[in-house]
């Protein structure tokens, strides 16, 4: 290859990374940034903010597709393919096996009470990503009304997340466009370290061979992405399967249109999948972002917990449990394969993209709407999760989720309030959140 990274050192570092990689898309990247910058040297900093300013451009989450990126850099489409499924491959499997458990035992005791102690946890973190996101997203006043429309869009109009995402865009991507610097890019995941110069890693200043030009390989590599990618779907819908046709065409809409990360992702999700489909309960969609948190791989990686309920509770001829697997298989194909489809289709056209300030202008709008989506995700999960009955109120367009005061729970206010505060005021690290929610969880509801 000409940088001295052997392909099976490159695996086992993939592994590693994605053994390592929990609390969503900023410390997988974070820990991304650590091993293959810091550590290993493989690629400078600029190199790396490169791949990861064109995977903030793409729909899907932008972890994994840096990982496909980078390894596609160092060792072509192997590479890629290589570290796109090894970064996925043990959210897969936790989620799988912790969904089973959840439908198999949830009802018990001591498992009902590990999962109340998490709901306040999920709710502390989505709140402190609505904080994080929000004071390196919206730098002015044009932003913060981008965000602030978002979020009354979607709480009070129930508008679908795709409009809200592309009438953001529009909105960047014409600013730019005229000349505008309200949405010029600006920003990004810092790791706060010094610069590591591309020319001191082993991959070198200089563009690989194989990433300078478009060549034959990846126009047949991406159509045969795309085929197996909307084969299954197209057959689904055919054939009229039900709930796995309705699982297939809508993971497969979000795998376009979910521009932001993670939990804008997850907006999406939840309005769709409580609210239109009806294949889970508010507080069970809480629940799957906990067991999402507490493994390792993708965040997004709850649509698998989506899809193998939605499965699960219709399952048609089959037993619930293997129709639950195939619908949670199911799920996490139509959202997976799509992101190796954008990077290889795309890769070569890299800096062109980063280039174009109108498309950039465009990003900085989305993620600017992306912050007023994820604060209604917040108020959705702790209305939700602090109250035991909340009733839908219309008043003409206007569409608003009331709680009952009188269902208010003072334990799981207590608990919410003791992680806000945990991991807002004291930076408490996520993973000691979520194991101090959960032994609280047990010790209020489970004794």
């Amino acid at each position: 290859m000409g940088h001295g990274i052997g392909f099976g050192e490159a695996a086992r570092v993939w592994a590693r990374i994605a053994l390592l990689s929990f609390g969503g898309p900023a410390g997988q990247i974070a820990v991304m940034h650590r091993i293959l910058v810091d550590e290993k040297k493989w690629i400078g900093e600029d190199r790396f903010l490169h791949a990861l300013n064109f995977c903030m451009l793409l729909p899907g989450p932008e972890a994994q597709q840096l990982a496909i990126y980078i390894g596609w850099l160092l060792h072509k489409v192997k590479g890629g393919l290589v570290a796109g499924i090894l970064f996925i491959l043990p959210g897969l499997v936790s989620i799988m096996a912790l969904s089973w458990l959840y439908v198999l035992y949830g009802d018990a005791g001591p498992v009902e009470a590990l999962f109340f102690g998490l709901k306040a946890a999920v709710l502390a973190i989505v709140f402190q990503a609505v904080v994080r996101i929000g004071g390196r997203a919206l730098g002015n006043r044009a932003r913060l009304a981008v965000a602030g429309g978002a979020f009354l869009a979607i709480f009070l109009f129930a508008l679908p997340f795709p409009l809200i995402v592309i009438g953001a865009g529009l909105i960047g991507y014409l600013a730019a466009r005229g000349g505008g610097t309200a949405f010029a890019a600006g920003g990004g995941h810092g790791s706060g370290a010094a610069a590591a110069p591309n020319s001191d890693s082993l991959l070198g200043a200089t563009t690989p061979n194989h990433a300078r030009a478009y060549g034959r390989t990846l126009p047949r590599l991406a159509l045969m992405l795309l085929l197996l990618w909307l084969t299954p779907v197209a057959l689904l819908i055919a054939t009229g399967a039900g709930t796995y046709a309705d699982i297939a065409l809508f993971f497969s809409q979000m795998a376009v249109v979910t521009f932001g990360g993670a939990y804008a992702v997850l907006a999406y999700v939840a309005q769709a999948a409580v609210e239109t489909y009806g294949w889970l309960a508010p507080g069970e969609m809480l629940d799957g972002l906990g067991l999402a948190e507490t493994t390792p791989g993708p965040l997004i990686m709850v649509t698998q917990f989506v899809g193998f309920l939605g499965a699960y509770r219709d399952p048609g001829a089959l037993p619930p449990l293997v129709a639950g697997t195939l619908g949670g298989l199911l799920t996490t194909w139509v959202t997976f394969v799509p992101c190796f489809l954008w990077i290889f289709a795309g890769a070569p056209f890299i800096e062109r993209l980063r280039a174009n300030k109108a498309l950039t202008g465009a990003l900085a709008a989305i993620t600017a709407a992306v912050v007023g989506v994820i604060l209604n995700l917040a108020l959705w999960f702790a209305l939700h999760y602090l109250f035991g009955a909340v009733s839908e109120r219309r008043y003409g367009p206007l569409r608003l989720d009331l709680p009952e005061w009188s269902s208010l729970d003072p334990t799981a206010t207590l608990l919410a309030a003791a992680a806000l505060v945990a991991v807002l005021r004291f930076r408490a690290g996520m993973v000691a959140v979520i194991i101090g929610c959960a032994i609280a969880g047990m010790a209020v509801r489970g004794l």
